[in-house]
């Protein structure tokens, strides 16, 4: 396989089943462009986990940083942070103890976010304004390398691409716009802010999405998954163990080739991806592999 897909070789990637994938992605190929859809989580799958040695900020932390919200705004969404983020990655909890504490987290944040009063107006200064793009000078860096070959190949191959998160829509959006690969193709699920006629934030759209209910219990009434029956093979990339049920609401699947990024706490965490990913990138800030799959892929 890796002569069709020399990104395979990198020292980042490990598979479990190599003759699994192969047989996956050769699949994929055969059955051509017409079935083909991916799915994918944004922060820290399609944007960046850390820039120059340091975490780079989520959709979320762009807003919770920004100049929009206070001081001690600031300082209770950083404790909210410090208190849930350990548990939403620890792996000796199981998913049923953390739903409710994730769902506490995401609350808590949201109803904070409320009370700063954000202007619909901002959003866009905010992001261009948002510490990993001032500090290196381009917004291009919130995004992983090959980013733009990723959004362009699947656009100019009529590919839909499914963006499902628990971050806040109306950042990652923007940051999407300003990096230009705001496609046709690209369709976006994920918290939205309900902004008054003055524009001022008051709540945010339901359903809640969070890390670990990423399935059909979200999707209800998109009808997102129908609409693309004929799309039964799937690329899913995703960053945690919540990432996986992304594709559950496709009526019927036949191929799925789910490709993991393990970005933290690499070696106790590393079993268990190996285990659900078919593909695990380690501590890789770069979309080389998925690009290298696609490109075999889409290629007649």
């Amino acid at each position: 396989l890796c002569l069709q897909v020399p990104e395979l070789e990198k020292t980042t990637v490990r598979i479990r089943q190599p003759e699994r994938v192969r047989g996956i992605i050769q699949s994929l190929r055969e059955q051509g462009v017409a079935k083909l859809q991916v799915i994918s989580d944004f922060d820290m799958t399609l944007s960046r986990f850390g820039c120059n040695g340091r975490r780079c900020p989520t959709s979320h932390n762009i807003l919770d940083t920004s100049r929009v919200i206070s001081e001690d705004g600031k300082k209770k969404l950083k404790d909210l942070l410090q208190h849930y983020y350990p548990i939403e990655i620890d792996p000796n909890r199981t998913l049923e103890e953390k739903r409710p504490l994730m769902v506490e987290w995401w609350t808590r944040a949201h109803e904070l976010l409320v009370q700063q009063k954000i202007r619909k107006g901002d959003i866009a200064q905010i992001v261009r304004e948002s510490e990993a793009m001032l500090r290196y000078g381009h917004r291009d860096v919130v995004l992983r390398d090959g980013f733009t070959d990723f959004f362009d190949q699947l656009h100019k191959n009529n590919v839909p691409l499914f963006i499902f998160s628990a971050g806040v829509g109306d950042i990652l959006e923007e940051i999407i716009r300003q990096a230009n690969v705001f496609y046709s193709n690209v369709n976006v699920v994920s918290n939205y802010m309900d902004f008054n006629d003055d524009g001022v934030l008051t709540h945010f759209k339901g359903p809640l999405i969070h890390t670990y209910n990423k399935n059909n219990t979200v999707l209800q009434g998109t009808g997102y998954f129908q609409q693309l029956s004929t799309k039964t093979n799937i690329i899913l990339l995703g960053d945690s163990m919540g990432d996986l049920t992304m594709a559950d609401g496709v009526p019927s699947v036949e191929n799925i080739l789910k490709i993991g990024f393990l970005n933290d706490k690499v070696e106790e965490r590393r079993e268990k991806y190996l285990e659900s990913y078919d593909i695990v990138l380690e501590s890789d800030e770069t979309l080389d592999v998925v690009n290298g799959i696609l490109r075999y892929v889409l290629t007649e």
